[in-house]
C-alpha cells in the first residue's frame, strides 16, 4: 500500500548535513551561493516511445507560500501547519506526524550507506542491498549507485524549505552526547544533494554496470532546469529508454 509515497521521498531527498556546526541552509549556501528562491510548482515525465507512459506531479502552495498539498492526480499528500510550523503530512488516509520524526524509523528511510562525498559534499556513492528469492532461499545482495552532478543547485531546495522540512531537519540533534535521534533519520539527513544529479549507475555486487540513468537538462538564466531528456540504459537486458521532462514554477 502507498504511504505518503512522494512526501517521504521528499523527506528522505531533504537530509543533508556533514558538519555537526552548519545547518542545512548554511551548507547548501557554501556550495551554491545566493541562488534565486524557486518554488516547484510541476514536474511531468513523459516516455518518448509510449506517451501513456506518463508521471505528473502537481504542487500547490497557500497564501504564504507554504507547500500545502502534492498529487499525481490519483492520490494527494497534505501539508498541515500550526503556529507556521509543519505538524503532519496527511494522505491515503495515513498520518505523519511531525513528533515521530524523533521517535520511530520510517522504511522510507532504508536508503543504504553513503560511502563517498564529491567536493561539495553531495553524496557521490550508496550501498545498498536488494533481497533476492532463488532455489528457494532469500538471500541480500550488495548493490552500489555511483552519481555525479551538474554545477547547479538542487532546484527542489526551496520547495522543501517552504514545507517547513528543512527546519525539522535542522532541529535533528548531530550530538551524539545529547538527546539521541533516529539513527535512521541521521542517516538520512546526510543525504539531500546541493546540486542537481544528472547521472547515476547502478552496479551489481561484482561490480558490473547493470543499469545507466543520464539526464541532459535545459537550464533557465537561474540555473533551474526547464526541461530535461533521460536515457536510460539496462546492461542486462540490453535496453534503452528515453523520456520527457519538464518543469514548472511558481510565478
Amino acid at each position: 500500500m502507498r504511504k505518503n509515497y512522494f512526501t517521504k521521498t521528499l523527506i528522505v531527498l531533504a537530509v543533508t548535513s556533514i558538519s555537526c556546526d552548519d545547518s542545512v541552509s548554511d551548507e547548501f549556501e557554501e556550495v551554491n551561493g545566493k541562488v534565486a528562491e524557486k518554488l516547484v510548482s510541476s514536474a511531468i515525465i513523459t516516455s518518448i516511445s509510449d506517451s501513456s507512459d506518463k508521471t505528473t506531479l502537481f504542487l500547490e502552495y497557500d497564501g504564504d507560500n507554504r507547500l500545502s498539498s502534492v498529487s499525481n492526480g490519483e492520490d494527494t499528500d497534505r501539508f498541515i501547519y500550526s503556529n507556521g510550523d509543519l505538524v503532519n503530512v496527511t494522505g491515503q488516509g495515513d498520518n505523519l506526524s511531525i513528533e515521530e520524526f524523533y521517535q520511530s524509523p520510517y522504511d522510507a528511510f532504508e536508503v543504504g550507506q553513503i560511502e563517498e562525498y564529491d567536493s561539495n559534499l553531495n553524496p557521490s556513492k550508496l550501498v545498498f542491498f536488494q533481497e533476492i528469492y532463488e532455489n528457494n532461499t532469500l538471500r541480500k545482495v550488495e548493490y552500489t549507485a555511483e552519481i555525479t552532478y551538474d554545477d547547479a543547485p538542487n532546484p527542489y531546495f526551496f520547495t522543501l524549505k517552504s514545507a517547513g522540512i528543512i527546519d525539522v531537519l535542522d532541529g535533528i540533534q548531530l550530538n551524539f552526547s545529547m538527546t539521541p535521534q533516529a539513527s535512521e533519520i541521521i542517516k538520512a539527513r546526510k543525504l539531500l544533494f546541493k546540486n542537481n544529479p544528472s547521472k547515476v549507475l547502478y552496479r551489481d555486487q561484482n561490480n558490473k554496470p547493470i543499469v545507466e540513468i543520464d539526464v541532459d537538462y535545459v537550464y533557465d538564466t537561474d540555473s533551474y532546469p526547464v526541461s530535461a531528456t533521460v536515457k536510460a540504459v539496462n546492461f542486462d537486458e540490453n535496453e534503452e529508454s528515453f523520456y520527457t521532462a519538464t518543469f514548472t514554477y511558481l510565478q
